[in-house]
């Protein structure tokens, strides 16, 4: 960082670390999450007293890219260099997603003077984001009540996280649902989160398809291209990208992972993808080769997940978002943010 450059900005940017705190343990194929460490961007300026930029870093452990234990110090250097030059240098931070995502956010914040970072009917209360209803790993007794309870609750496309308890457990999961809704009446999507084995993934797939699955997201583990091609290629169930996106930052190795790949569809976060403007490139490259798309959260705060409601609503995209995970903590940041059904709304 050359933090000797000598800039003349208006702006004053500190960073502030929270942790937050689940109402429940958060279970994955990676392990459970009790806790989450985020750190909150402000930004000020002389010239605009009383007016404030709020933005949200939250790299998660085991996949952000730019998680070390001198993070807090990278993100205080990096806010420091921003403030000299007083602006976003996007080429500069591709390597620091969640870090560019926060300070993106908190510019956008700044300039409106709200919370409504886009100018969409979302943000003026007017029409609500689609999203489908997140099924946590657990006990199968415990994961058939979660499924139950979204249902009741009018969600009509359920996300089902797997690859942690017996598969044959997970498959009665999806025959309870089948039992009682068919695929017009309810969509299931299944998340792998890379927990299968190459060589056993395409049996498992075929076992899956019996439940007229809409897609699973990375059945195996990422860096694995020619095993991945081979299974997009011959899979009964359509693959989308998401832990293979890491990491791939560059507009050429975009370019070069959708086309040796060829995926139905890619999930784009943007503390892990590149902030809004590595998000939109992947948008843009993903459509010019009819590969489908949806936004979901990286398990941020309500200032995270607020933003990223605000950017996927600009880009009119008709799919259930995955927009619902905001309201996992007991510390949550309070936000105009509020389900009704299975849509989020944005209402101040």
């Amino acid at each position: 960082l050359n933090t000797n450059t000598k800039f003349h900005s208006m702006y004053t940017l500190k960073v502030f670390p929270q942790r937050l705190y689940f109402k429940q343990p958060a279970g994955t194929s990676r392990g459970t999450y009790t806790t989450r460490d985020v750190w909150y961007i402000h930004l000020t300026s002389k010239e605009f007293p009383g007016r404030v930029g709020i933005g949200e870093c939250a790299p998660l452990p085991n996949l952000s890219t730019e998680l070390t234990a001198n993070y807090h110090v990278l993100l205080e250097q990096i806010c420091n260099e921003v403030a000299y030059r007083g602006h976003i240098d996007k080429n500069w931070l591709q390597a620091y997603p969640s870090i560019l995502f926060g300070l993106e956010t908190a510019f956008k914040h700044f300039k409106n003077n709200s919370y409504r970072l886009f100018d969409t009917p979302f943000s003026k209360g007017k029409k609500g984001i689609a999203t489908n209803g997140l099924i946590w790993m657990n006990s199968q007794e415990q994961m058939i009540q979660q499924i139950d309870d979204k249902i009741d609750h009018g969600f009509r496309c359920i996300k089902i996280k797997i690859g942690a308890i017996n598969f044959e457990e997970e498959l009665s999961l999806l025959k309870h649902i089948r039992s009682k809704y068919s695929a017009q009446q309810i969509q299931i999507r299944v998340d792998a989160n890379g927990a299968f084995k190459p060589e056993e993934a395409l049996k498992k797939l075929k076992q899956l398809a019996e439940f007229d699955i809409h897609s699973i997201e990375q059945p195996i583990a990422a860096k694995q291209w020619a095993a991945m091609s081979k299974l997009i290629a011959k899979s009964p169930i359509p693959i989308a990208l998401d832990e293979e996106l890491i990491g791939v930052n560059e507009l050429y190795l975009k370019q070069t992972v959708l086309d040796a790949l060829k995926p139905a569809y890619i999930i784009l976060k943007p503390s892990l993808h590149g902030g809004f403007s590595g998000c939109d490139e992947w948008i843009e490259e993903a459509k010019s080769r009819n590969i489908g798309w949806w936004a979901t959260s990286a398990l941020e705060s309500n200032i995270g997940l607020n933003a990223i409601a605000q950017w996927t609503a600009s880009h009119h995209n008709t799919l259930p978002q995955g927009l619902g995970t905001g309201g996992l903590f007991i510390n949550n940041m309070q936000m105009p943010l509020t389900m009704s059904k299975s849509n989020l709304w944005y209402k101040e």
